[in-house]
């Protein structure tokens, strides 16, 4: 199935070209640090606080403190100056050290599959992505964007003159192009650049792509591509609004004009789709379950959250197919949630379709109405409970649904267990020109932050 349309919309007229530039790379030198693993992180958007504390003891210049620097206590002074302060530092004391020349980086992840022996890997290439406007076509988001958010990463940047953390991107590629020649190449029978395990066991791998013939090779192969953001749409947006700026304050061509990304081929390494549950703090399990039955077939767990596996399982069986392979005919009454918390657990089913209607925004396409996300975010979040999805007390934890449990009990709230959205309905959602519920989706798996870096003196 093609991820995205080759055709591109009217602002792609000048530039329809998806171009992943080399770049100097700037890195940790081994030799001034505890090590690779102790120095990296996730991306920022995935760390809880008591990790962000985790990390930072790991190493003095873990990079979680560039990426979410805190404020010091008795101190004053903005924190994205001081990430830019800490970062000058560390580059003056080469503890980060740029590359000689510009590069093209192959990045392998490699983690333990649940069969014995076995892997799950993914290689894409790190570059500087050319930046496009949205409505061109080149670069296509599927999520939409919270302004809070992409304050924030504006603001890092600017302060520190540089992309610390790789947005994700996806494309269909060939398995007889250029780049997978190459990348496959590179992986199978050069030695890596950096080689490291981290403490989640994915093994890490970096080699330096700066044969001008192998990177013209690639040009030519993406070139008439469109990717789609998989991850990092808040901070595709900050690299806009900084290159606009720029513009705008009569910059010309400069820097600003690509921002640090990870391509990766999804026909030939398909990228996990994991969902991303909600947390309403203050809010008891038993009072959401009780008005959603005004609305949805509420059902009461035995085990509530003891025998959470239990519950997942039956939250998985109510997403499944009838037992003569048909689903719901009516747009989103195949969606399903697990409520949990305080020990408890209700599993939501069968939403009523007219209160569907009624909840939709005007102008969704049929596809969209039916994504459990969007009954999620428009029917039991906004008209059941009342509670906006970009609510600042709604907190959202990826992929683990025992966390979401935990955080919920330390919160006396309420977890919101949610479906994965498959990879078929983002690309179909997102090649119609729309965007799925923001905070719907979590591909994986992400890049490390951290690897590899771009300033914009360098890059």
């Amino acid at each position: 199935m093609q991820i995205l349309p080759s055709g591109h919309g009217p602002a792609a007229a000048e530039q329809a070209v998806l171009e992943l530039a080399p770049f100097r790379g700037v890195r940790y030198a081994r030799n001034r640090v505890t090590g690779l693993a102790e120095v990296t992180s996730p991306p920022y958007d995935v760390i809880a606080h008591d990790r962000a504390d985790q990390l930072m003891a790991a190493d003095p210049h873990n990079v979680v403190r560039l990426i979410l620097p805190r404020p010091v206590p008795g101190e004053a002074g903005d924190v994205y100056d001081d990430a830019a302060r800490a970062l000058r530092q560390w580059q003056d004391e080469r503890i980060l050290v740029p590359e000689r020349e510009p590069s093209l980086y192959v990045y392998e992840q490699a983690a333990r599959d649940h069969r014995p022996g076995a892997q799950v890997v993914q290689r894409g290439l790190i570059g500087a992505v050319r930046l496009s406007p949205l409505d061109a076509g080149v670069i296509r988001p599927h999520e939409n964007v919270a302004p809070g958010p992409v304050a924030g990463r504006l603001a890092l940047m600017e302060a520190t003159q540089a992309n610390l953390e790789p947005i994700f991107l996806v494309y269909e590629g060939s398995e007889r192009g250029a780049a997978a020649r190459i990348i496959e190449e590179a992986a199978l029978a050069r030695e890596p650049l950096v080689d490291t395990v981290t403490g989640d066991a994915v093994r890490h791998r970096l080699w330096a792509l700066t044969d001008p013939a192998e990177l013209a090779a690639i040009a030519a192969d993406l070139g008439p591509r469109s990717a789609l953001i998989a991850d990092g749409h808040h901070r595709y947006a900050a690299y806009l609004k900084l290159q606009a700026r720029r513009r705008g304050a009569g910059g010309g061509p400069g820097p600003w004009d690509y921002g640090l990304a990870l391509l990766v081929d999804a026909a030939a390494y398909p990228p996990d789709i994991a969902a991303i549950h909600r947390v309403l703090p203050g809010f008891a399990p038993a009072r959401a379950a009780e008005l959603a039955k005004g609305a949805f077939t509420v059902r009461k767990l035995p085990g509530g959250t003891r025998e959470l596996p239990a519950a997942l399982d039956a939250l998985a069986d109510a997403l499944s197919p009838g037992a003569d392979g048909t689903r719901a005919d009516t747009a989103g009454q195949d969606a399903a949630f697990l409520v949990a918390g305080g020990g408890q657990a209700y599993l939501l089913t069968h939403p009523d379709p007219l209160q569907i209607e009624a909840a939709m925004p005007p102008g969704r396409s049929p596809l969209w109405r039916a994504l459990a996300a969007s009954v999620l975010q428009e029917l039991l979040m906004a008209r059941v409970w009342g509670i906006g999805d970009d609510d600042p007390d709604v907190r959202f934890v990826h992929h683990d649904a025992a966390a979401a449990v935990r955080e919920a009990d330390e919160t006396a709230g309420t977890a919101v267990i949610c479906p994965s959205m498959s990879t078929w309905d983002v690309y179909a959602v997102a090649a119609r020109g729309e965007r799925v519920p923001r905070k719907s989706t979590s591909f994986g798996p992400k890049p490390r932050t951290g690897l590899v870096m771009r300033t914009f003196a360098q890059g």
